[in-house]
């Protein structure tokens, strides 16, 4: 006898599904003109050699850079150092071989301004023109004065102000497309790939993840803790289990899902709010975590190399953004919580069994054997705890331990943080052989072998990316533009005088943006690191912020771009309780947790930040005052 009313409130609730579908299908059809983010490094490698030969100055009387090596940095890379050159009749001996005469650019103030000229070292001699007059380099092509941040205080009101000023040093470009420049490209194409920093990282963390996740003991740990829940804390218990999932890399997306459906549904809850609220979790709170994970070096060592260009010296812990991020664990967790019984579940509940809502019938059915383990998985988990207990004492001893290889510290930072890599290798890979070992599926080193060899197989795109992002990255930083971006960016941002609160939402925002098109964080990073990180520095907004800012951008978007490829995935898992559930479905669900999620976490670290915390262990919570390129 309803029949006659389902038409009206059937077309209310299509047209916003329909509106966030347009809204999509321009979304995917813009990001699948997009080439692969590997080949987004090819494009921009190309761009810079390009830009590199349009920016650099010409250099009259046969001067020409030359490349030369210069040694070993700290991760065994050799590293390349361009320099002015001309070849020269050699004094001792006229009739010899040429011999090479080098050169420095020189910052001269002079009554028309600052000036850049050419001098040659040893001699002194500026090289002029034919009139005898200076040549102004920095007027043959692109050149960024080097600046230092110096503070005044004004005689009248006392009041201290930031000025700044000339420091002696100037940039220019380096054009890379010459015959020297293309052979240090071919010279230096190994060294670009296995110097790009995260490559290392990620590799070595998921040799020992990839054993603990292919053994079981990711999915047997995820099962214990969501059996054991109680039902009036079970969503921000999704949320919170969703998070800390990225222990796991992208586990979380395959196992977590059906299993929160299912627990969903044997409590009477619409299944589909199970799933938002654990996907919400395990990908638009991806960057927050209780514990360090594998992101954590990984984006440490980005933030560091773009640091360098503004300050050689700067180093990034991978714990120094451990404070604030285990923080926004809880929050997140919580506030996923509001979002949800808010928006997505109140609304879910109101649908038929067919469209996602509850089913009183398969609840029945449901609760009877969610998360059940065997007992020989109960005895291998506490093996795998017992094993991993064991670990961190240990590591906990040697800490303490005077004299003991972790005792002390290594630079600014203590000996585990330096090594926190390695250590959670081993505390990822003894625990998951323990467990694999019980259940049956670990029998030999050969079978431990062929569970990391199976996680490296997953790596390959990872592999395929850094060999193009290498190239990238080094091209960027040899041609100096990167170093040139980043200063003359940087103090046009000083001149602006806008706060940090103001610059750090922009930021926030371009990221958000620029994540519903490129959806690797790492590739995302290792563009925008090189340029914000240092350009943030000039005006006294320190890595960690900008990184912590990064990652908080990258996060609240992941659940609405149609380039996570995960989200196909999950449309699966929700069409097992709602058949006719499209992308736009799963789009208006998870739309809220977005927006929400982006204004909490941005107050939040803005309050953080205004109140002078520590992001981490490492953290300096100082602004630089002096940068010089």
């Amino acid at each position: 006898m309803s029949e006659p009313n389902q038409p009206s409130p059937s077309k209310s609730d299509s047209q916003p599904t329909k509106k966030m579908g347009g809204i999509l299908d321009g979304i995917e059809w813009l990001g699948n003109k997009l080439p692969d983010p590997a080949f987004l490094f090819l494009i921009g490698a190309t761009v810079v050699l390009v830009a590199s030969a349009l920016f650099a100055p010409s250099m009259p009387g046969g001067w020409r850079v030359q490349w030369n090596d210069v040694g070993n940095r700290a991760g065994g890379v050799d590293q390349q150092l361009s320099e002015i050159v001309r070849e020269v009749p050699n004094p001792a001996d006229p009739d010899g071989d040429l011999v090479l005469e080098r050169a420095t650019f020189q910052v001269v103030e002079t009554d028309a301004g600052t000036e850049a000229h050419l001098v040659v070292t040893g001699s002194g001699e500026v090289v002029s023109d034919k009139a005898g007059k200076p040549i102004d380099f920095a007027e043959r092509g692109w050149a960024v004065f080097g600046k230092t941040v110096r503070m005044v205080t004004d005689p009248e009101t006392g009041k201290e102000t930031q000025l700044l000023e000339n420091n002696g040093t100037v940039t220019f470009a380096t054009s890379l497309l010459t015959s020297e420049g293309l052979y240090w490209c071919l010279k230096s194409m190994e060294h670009n790939f296995m110097g790009f920093a995260p490559l290392g990282v990620v590799l070595l963390g998921m040799l020992g993840i990839g054993v603990a996740e292919k053994t079981g003991l990711i999915a047997a740990l995820i099962k214990v803790f969501m059996r054991n829940v109680p039902d009036s804390m079970l969503t921000p218990s999704m949320v919170f289990i969703g998070i800390m999932s990225s222990l796991a890399t992208d586990a979380g997306y395959v196992v977590l899902p059906p299993l929160a459906a299912a627990i969903y549904l044997a409590a009477g809850r619409s299944p589909l709010a199970g799933i938002a609220a654990v996907f919400a979790g395990v990908s638009a709170g991806f960057n927050a975590n209780l514990l360090i994970t594998s992101l954590e070096p990984m984006m440490a060592n980005l933030s560091q190399n773009a640091a360098q260009i503004a300050d050689p010296l700067r180093e990034v812990s991978a714990t120094s953004n451990w404070y604030f991020l285990a923080s926004s664990t809880v929050l997140i967790s919580f506030v996923g919580w509001g979002v949800s019984a808010i928006f997505v579940e109140k609304r879910l509940a109101k649908k038929s069994a067919d469209q996602g809502g509850p089913d009183p019938v398969a609840a029945a059915h449901a609760k009877k054997d969610i998360g059940k383990l065997d007992p020989i998985e109960v005895k291998g988990l506490v093996r795998a705890m017992a094993v991993l207990a064991a670990l961190i004492g240990t590591i906990v001893t040697l800490h303490f331990w005077d004299g003991s290889p972790l005792h002390g510290s290594d630079g600014s930072f203590p000996r585990w943080v330096a090594v926190v890599v390695p250590l959670m290798f081993m505390c990822f890979v003894l625990p998951g052989i323990a467990y694999g070992a019980t259940v049956g599926n670990v029998k030999s080193t050969k079978d431990a072998a062929k569970h990391m060899i199976d996680s490296m197989a997953m790596m390959a795109p990872i592999i395929v990316l850094a060999f193009f992002a290498g190239q990238f990255v080094a091209y960027f930083g040899e041609t100096n533009l990167g170093t040139m971006l980043a200063f003359s960016g940087g103090e046009w941002l000083f001149n602006q005088g806008l706060p940090t609160p103001l610059l750090l939402i922009a930021f926030i925002l371009l990221v958000m943006v620029f994540n519903m098109f490129v959806g690797s964080m790492s590739a995302k990073y290792a563009l925008f690191a090189p340029i914000f990180v240092p350009m943030f520095m000039l005006i006294g907004i320190r890595p960690e912020l900008t990184q912590v800012a990064y990652r908080i951008g990258d996060s609240v978007t992941n659940v609405i771009t149609p380039l996570n490829a995960y989200l196909v995935i999950v449309l699966v898992f929700m069409q097992r309780y709602a058949p006719k559930a499209g992308m736009g479905t799963l789009i208006a669900m998870m739309l809220p947790y977005t927006i929400v999620f982006a204004i909490i976490w941005t107050a939040f670290l803005l309050l953080w930040n205004a109140f002078g915390i520590p992001l981490g262990v490492g953290d300096p919570m100082e602004a630089m005052t002096q940068v010089a390129p």
